[in-house]
């Protein structure tokens, strides 16, 4: 199975993505299509044997326009719509003087006057009406050929309603010009105008709204540099990004931005990671540490070897992701599908009806307007922004904080969390583990023993490992290396056999050395059993400290009534002296990541709402089943990783961000779908004529407006959400 973000063009509302998200989803080869509005882009997951050729035949028989590929580097063409659209926006001054001077009593224009040369005014107004046709080609050729391809979308009822007017209206001229003059109170050509200009006013003022919900995207992109300093030999040289390969070795001095993903060989210095993190704070690295791409040197010269270029990169593994979740859908956003596919249709059927009835029961003239009115006064651009527009400005407000959401519907999910269930090692504790205690057994040293013990723990990836790797004085060979999963490790030194682990490696015999584990335990340390051949010869107690911010996160969760749980693998003891100390009354011990994920599935079960945080390796399980996992993770690391929501800030804090930011996306898509079914439930019925005899009307010009601002007004509720 291959994946791709591919860019498409000819989208205008939500009846053309669902369109094109259904054929895709029809078509051979293709397992599953998201298509974002907003974006105006498609999310494919395909099979093997088809191509992108295939793909663009796809997407170009639906009607629309294949674009590429999504480049996160693309440069932004220049727009030249805001000069049209201002010098027709004047020239809409003009018109509407020659067409309605009159009524609020100017002075005419002598050749343009209605009642004294109609042939004249007719005429020019008509020319005027074919200026603004062809600016607003694109949508009457978009509109007409979604319809032949039987996916009438909003251009489709903007083209229809355009059409009718310049057809009744130039058919209309024509009596004029043979003698008919009364018949110029018939021309409409000065609405046709007014429509078109409306239409194009609105999606510029969308285009650009819309484009400022990418702006984390955006500056995702910009933090990678144009050229890296690669070392050759004893010299320097200066070469472009796309130059490095793999294995070279590049130097970052003070200023410059890490120019590829690596691994630092020589020197340190502090290093800006905000772009990744969101905290401003720089931080130190070091001799055999990972640097990001982007990631700006403060104050030293570092050699680093590359090892991530391209589309491998952190930063371009970032940036898919946020489109990937941007693209992906809401259950929220069901509905508005529903409704959407339904509406151009029914929206189509009422016109003719408001036509046929007009037509008996007043005249042709009212049936045209009324037919017309109601074509462009419905508006499913408003519902088929109201949950995409929500979400890509969430996720990138989240991603600023360090939040990286991997799938939209964890934010809808994040409004109904009730139960927060948290790993103590790593997640509520700093995870930086020191040896506060050794009891030694054997006839080795506490050097040698610690020694033994640094070598076999140096290829786990267990925090523990980290507190042991400063007590390695010399590299021993380890084979039969083997990880026994909530158990501990177990390898062989100069044909020795050694087992280190927690309690359970005594194998339910006598314990001998109770008194010393207690002392330990009451210290709050975590205990490492280090067993040669079938002896135990040494206990080691290593402890740790919690996060500075985990208390007060803990007390905030709580006072919002989220039931807050440490589940863990460590003793009873240890683990309630940490719980105690952060607040958490609640507490599970000594389990096994298999007990974790059962534990998850018995709260689900009861039908709590689960978010599980962890460190996003041993409790991957866990992260799965919960109905939200959140890890803390490096951003070397975000790929591999099985939460849905990463915190990159290694923050606790940002899971109360995270919740907020949860809470008020779906309160904000609930007002989006509200005032998009408020606006055509109120407006649909005036273009109906239903309220004429209160005098309650609504004219072509009035409607355009009228959707438009509707649009604009889902959009801009949207864009609150970026406060």
């Amino acid at each position: 199975m291959q994946k791709t973000i591919l860019k498409i063009e000819g989208m205008t509302c939500s009846a053309c993505s669902n369109a094109l998200e259904k054929h895709l989803n029809k078509q051979k080869g293709i397992i599953s299509a998201s298509v974002n509005l907003v974006l105006a882009q498609a999310l494919i997951y395909y099979e093997d044997d088809i191509n992108l050729n295939i793909l663009e035949d796809y997407i170009n028989s639906s009607g629309y326009k294949y674009a590429g590929v999504y480049d996160e580097k693309e440069e932004n063409k220049k727009d030249y719509s805001v000069i049209y659209l201002i010098l027709l926006g004047i020239l809409m001054f003009l018109i509407m003087y020659i067409s309605m001077g009159h009524m609020l009593k100017l002075p005419s224009i002598a050749f343009l006057d209605s009642k004294m040369h109609p042939k004249s005014y007719g005429l020019v107004l008509c020319l005027f009406s074919i200026i603004y046709l062809i600016y607003g080609k694109d949508i009457i050729i978009n509109g007409i050929k979604n319809l032949r391809h039987k996916s009438p979308n909003m251009d489709t009822l903007v083209a229809l309603g355009v059409i009718v007017s310049f057809g009744y209206s130039l058919v209309n001229l024509i009596l004029v010009f043979l003698g008919h003059t009364s018949l110029t109170a018939s021309l409409y050509f000065e609405a046709v105008c007014m429509i078109i200009l409306f239409i194009k006013l609105g999606r510029y003022i969308d285009k650009n709204s819309k484009a400022k919900t990418k702006e984390a995207i955006k500056d995702l992109v910009r933090v990678t540099p144009e050229f890296a300093l690669r070392k050759n030999g004893q010299k320097e040289e200066k070469i472009t990004i796309d130059e490095v390969k793999i294995g070279d070795i590049l130097i970052v001095k003070p200023g410059m931005k890490v120019a590829v993903d690596g691994q630092i060989i020589k020197g340190s210095a502090h290093f800006d990671e905000s772009f990744i993190t969101g905290e401003s704070a720089p931080k130190k690295k070091e001799k055999g540490q990972k640097i990001v791409a982007g990631s700006i040197n403060y104050d030293g010269v570092v050699l680093y070897k590359a090892e991530k270029i391209g589309p491998k990169s952190t930063i371009s593994e970032m940036v898919h992701l946020v489109l990937e979740a941007s693209n992906s859908k809401m259950p929220i956003s069901t509905l508005a599908d529903k409704v959407s596919s339904y509406f151009v249709p029914i929206i189509m059927a009422l016109a003719v009806l408001a036509f046929v009835l007009n037509l008996i029961f007043s005249s042709f003239d009212i049936a045209i307007i009324r037919m017309v009115t109601v074509l462009l006064v419905a508006c499913p651009c408003a519902l088929g922004l109201a949950t995409p527009l929500a979400i890509v400005v969430s996720i990138g407000n989240a991603l600023k904080k360090g939040i990286l959401i991997k799938a939209s519907e964890t934010l809808e999910t994040a409004s109904l969390i009730d139960t927060i269930v948290l790993d103590k090692t790593g997640t509520l504790t700093q995870g930086k583990l020191t040896v506060n205690k050794l009891y030694n057994y054997s006839n080795y040293t506490d050097e040698e023993l610690l020694n033994i013990v640094s070598n076999l723990e140096a290829s786990s990836i267990h925090p523990i490992s980290k507190a042991l790797a400063f007590y390695k004085t010399k590299t021993l060979k380890v084979t039969d290396y083997n990880e026994i999963a909530g158990i501990g490790i177990k390898g062989k030194i100069k044909s020795k056999n050694y087992l280190l682990g927690n309690k359970k490696i005594l194998e339910d015999k006598k314990n001998p050395y109770l008194k010393n584990e207690e002392e330990l335990l009451n210290k709050g340390c975590s205990i490492i059993y280090v067993k040669e051949n079938d002896k135990i010869i040494g206990l080691i107690g290593v402890k740790d400290t919690p996060r500075p911010e985990a208390k007060k996160t803990m007390e905030n969760l709580q006072k919002q009534n989220i039931n807050v749980i440490m589940l863990t693998g460590d003793n009873d003891i240890t683990a309630h002296i940490i719980g105690k100390e952060l607040g958490i009354t609640n507490i599970v011990a000594n389990c096994l990541p298999k007990d974790k994920t059962k534990y998850i599935e018995m709260l689900k079960e009861k039908g709590q709402k689960v978010a599980m945080v962890g460190d996003g390796i041993n409790d991957a399980p866990a992260l799965m089943t919960a109905d939200i996992g959140i890890s803390f993770k490096n951003g070397t690391d975000i790929a591999s990783n099985s939460a849905s929501v990463i915190l990159t800030n290694d923050n606790l804090q940002s899971i109360l961000d995270f919740l907020v930011i949860g809470k008020r996306t779906l309160k904000n898509i609930k007002q989006n779908l509200f005032w998009a079914f408020f606006y055509n439930i109120l407006m649909i019925p005036i273009a109906l004529g239903l309220f004429a005899k209160f005098g309650l009307t609504i004219n072509p010009m009035l409607a355009s407006a009228a959707m438009m601002l509707s649009s604009l007004c889902v959009v801009f509720n949207a864009l609150r959400l970026r406060k």
